[in-house]
């Protein structure tokens, strides 16, 4: 396990809507550096950078065209190891995303891939063995080559998949198992690009879609099984550096693939939708825990994540989101007193937390925007980030037209500027509860998990971490509970009194309690 995971609070950046260094109104590298004070003034010693490899961008990055080369608008290869070199003398830990699923159908390996003649990365790629066998239980692209079959996509039509084999091969004829040795040479080429990253300085990898690499695969244990051979060559040769999926289901990814975290993601119905982000779908209205209307079920996280969190104890690490490039921003549904109960929740919780550039001043999700590179509904969380109330509100000197995405219009947009020092603002909540996470051991990532009050149904919530006691009532009417402890109140949001062996907790209220 890299030592350096242990104290780790994560900002995810998204490089394209970051910070414009050089007027032509897209985020790029130097501006990143640029603002690498600020995220260590946040509280925050790592970053996740979303993808900065060459591409068309018809996925906004993550349909990848050479692993090995920084997009020229977001800067060199040189700007990226500066990157490296000036975040590590802040402190500073990077992690790049890498994409092993898939690559643009620009790619040089595909290109290679679509000759007729057999060559080194005909199998590179999940090809059917002639333009007539489409079976409609796979993504397929049809009739475009000069080679005489068709290809597996993941999601996009410019994203050819790349081929790990099949766990269950159902169509012998093109189907590969996962020990033919050109699968093999599928792990070992993505192998070779992390080392290449590696050695330049960088810290380890968010791996996009981490489940997605064999085919046919419903437990999930063969792709786990490469997984595990690429966490032990980094164990051998790269022993600090991290390996964090994009899974959700931390029994497979934690204990089975060897990753040292796996994201809590918002999948429909599970503890973290039900807690943040539950939507009824026939009404339209916010049903989740913290939503002040939700009536929602804490016991649905409670119950899924005690029991995670159990099975991976020692083995890596669960780790909660404030948000991220793929979801709406939390502020769509939640009101800002719900959502500083939303990121403290977060920020007092086991394991390595990300906070999702913007979310840390109550950035809005804007609708009814045209898809950008492949975004659609997720464009709205990709906005450029809010600095200040000058032009462009401090992202860029370009003129509007040339913006990556338009800024939020709202006279009220938050910025950096004009949430610092406000009471009550959502930046000093994240802010401060970083700050007293990283100040106290039984805060932080190893530290203990105790339910104390969670009942179906009912409000409020307590947990113990330690020698804290946590307390959050995100209802918008009062509530109490027996409450057995007693202490210094190390933060609180709204009004919270403890008397006579009871907790009462005003609407939309928290205390965080030293006992």
């Amino acid at each position: 396990m890299p030592q350096w995971l242990k104290n780790a609070v994560f900002y995810e950046i998204y490089p394209q809507s970051f910070y414009d260094s050089n007027g032509d109104g897209i985020g790029d590298i130097q501006g990143i550096i640029q603002k690498l004070d600020y995220v260590k003034a946040l509280g925050c010693n790592a970053i996740w950078l979303n993808p900065v490899y060459d591409s068309p961008f018809m996925d906004a990055g993550y349909d990848v065209r050479n692993y090995k080369k920084v997009a020229p608008r977001y800067g060199t290869n040189d700007d990226l190891i500066e990157l490296f070199s000036v975040a590590h003398s802040k402190g500073i830990k990077i992690l790049l995303d890498l994409v092993p699923g898939h690559t643009s159908d620009t790619c040089q390996w595909f290109i290679d891939s679509k000759k007729h003649k057999k060559n080194e990365y005909s199998n590179r790629y999940i090809w059917t063995d002639s333009v007539w066998e489409a079976p409609p239980k796979y993504r397929l692209m049809c009739g475009i080559s000069e080679r005489d079959g068709n290809y597996l996509v993941n999601y996009f039509s410019s994203q050819p998949a790349l081929n790990y084999g099949f766990a269950n091969v159902t169509h012998p004829a093109w189907q590969l198992p996962t020990d033919h040795p050109d699968c093999q040479k599928t792990v070992e080429a993505i192998k070779d690009i992390m080392r290449f990253w590696l050695d330049k300085g960088c810290d380890g990898f968010r791996v996009d879609m981490a489940d997605s690499l064999v085919k046919n695969d419903d437990d999930k244990r063969p792709t786990a099984k490469i997984w595990r051979g690429i966490r032990e060559m980094l164990d051998k040769d790269y022993p600090e550096a991290a390996l964090v999926s994009e899974w959700c289901n931390p029994e497979r990814a934690i204990n089975d693939g060897g990753f040292h975290c796996d994201f809590y993601l918002d999948h429909r119905g599970n503890g973290y939708s039900t807690m943040f982000r539950y939507t009824n779908y026939e009404t339209g209205k916010d049903e989740s825990y913290y939503c002040k209307d939700g009536n929602g079920d804490i016991t649905v996280f409670t119950e899924e994540y005690t029991r995670s969190l159990e099975k991976t104890k020692g083995n890596g690490y669960i780790s909660f989101i404030t948000g991220n490039h793929d979801v709406p921003r939390m502020t769509k549904t939640l009101d800002n007193r719900a959502i500083r109960l939303a990121y403290a929740t977060i920020l007092t919780m086991p394991g390595v937390p990300f906070v999702y550039y913007g979310d840390e001043i109550g950035m809005r999700y804007i609708e009814n925007l045209p898809s950008k590179e492949g975004g659609f509904s997720r464009t709205g969380s990709r906005t450029p980030m809010q600095w200040n109330s000058g032009k462009n509100l401090g992202f860029s000197t370009a003129d509007s037209d040339k913006l990556y995405l338009p800024v939020d219009s709202s006279e009220d947009a938050p910025t950096v500027e004009n949430q610092t020092g406000k009471e009550g603002s959502i930046f000093e909540t994240v802010k401060a509860v970083i700050k007293l996470r990283r100040e106290n051991e039984d805060l932080g990532n190893d530290g203990g998990f105790e339910v104390v009050y969670a009942e179906k149904g009912e409000y409020p919530f307590i947990y113990k971490r330690g020698s804290f006691v946590i307390a959050v009532n995100p209802k918008g009417e009062q509530t109490e509970a027996v409450f057995e402890f007693s202490g210094e109140k190390a933060f609180e949001i709204g009004d919270t009194e403890i008397k006579d062996g009871k907790i009462t907790l005003g609407a939309q209220s928290m205390v965080i309690l030293k006992v």
